[in-house]
């Protein structure tokens, strides 16, 4: 685990602190979701896995964990930027533990971006491929949540905790990452009821068709033909949904699996 991002801060800041995993290229979900949070007051602790982004179509971007970090700290957010391999146990402690460190202070939003996710079907995923699936995004989603659970403290009476799991209804043709963002859901929504004394809500978004360079231009132009407002998600429409969950405004909304994809066609 490597880090980057700023230095840890003087004692007494009011500013919470938000953990948003799977932020590892400036043009993804996670991004937009750390930029919108920053900019709404909170200080944002956020990991990428470069390995992963190299290994897949669109590659890996030099230097975006660095420049992510300077835009959130543009914002007036601290931020701690943390290299992780999710698919590994010790992993979810090992980041809560840097993000407090670098940070100062607990982690009051846990936000889980992060994905698996490698197209195949019934018959041609390997056993490798739905083990690392459902290792990153289910078992990793379940010890962050529980890790967060462990450490989580506030105020009696109130709910101030939140957890925010971004989720995806895709599975023909997508066998190892639709069934493991399934485990994920109810995981998430489990958190809402057992967490609950803890002052946490727990929700799960999907987010839709959201362009963010990975869809060949046939399937781009097959989904915004699916979707009555005629184009497809943008980081920015979820960042909002996820900024009012983590709202006060939004503590009543728990234990839901919201879709928020402009009405696309399943």
């Amino acid at each position: 685990m490597t880090t980057t991002g700023q230095p840890s801060p003087t004692p007494g800041t009011t500013r919470p602190i938000a953990l948003i995993t799977g932020v590892g290229r400036s043009i993804g979900i996670g991004a937009g979701i750390a930029r919108r949070l920053a900019a709404s007051g909170w200080d944002v602790a956020f990991t990428y896995w470069t390995p992963y982004d190299r290994r897949m179509a669109w590659g890996a971007e030099p230097g975006a964990a660095e420049s992510i970090a300077k835009e959130l700290a543009e914002a007036g957010a601290r931020t701690a930027a943390i290299e992780a391999d999710l698919s590994g146990p010790d992993a979810p402690t090992r980041v809560f533990d840097e993000a407090e460190q670098r940070l100062g202070g607990p982690v009051t939003a846990l936000v889980l971006s992060h994905a698996e996710s490698v197209d195949s079907g019934l018959l041609d995923t390997t056993v490798e491929a739905f083990d690392r699936h459902f290792a990153v995004n289910s078992r990793a989603s379940w010890l962050l949540i529980r890790e967060y659970g462990l450490r989580f403290r506030s105020a009696p009476g109130t709910a101030t905790g939140r957890i925010v799991a971004l989720t995806s209804d895709h599975t023909v043709g997508n066998l190892p990452y639709g069934a493991s963002k399934g485990a994920l859901d109810r995981i998430t929504l489990a958190a809402a009821h057992e967490l609950a004394h803890l002052g946490v809500t727990a929700n799960v978004v999907n987010p839709g068709p959201v362009g963010t360079g990975w869809m060949t231009e046939d399937l781009r132009e097959a989904l915004v033909g699916g979707t009555p407002l005629g184009r497809l998600g943008t980081p920015q429409d979820t960042a909002h949904l996820v900024d009012f969950l983590c709202s006060p405004e939004g503590q009543w909304v728990n234990g839901q699996l919201l879709k928020s994809n402009g009405g696309a066609a399943s």
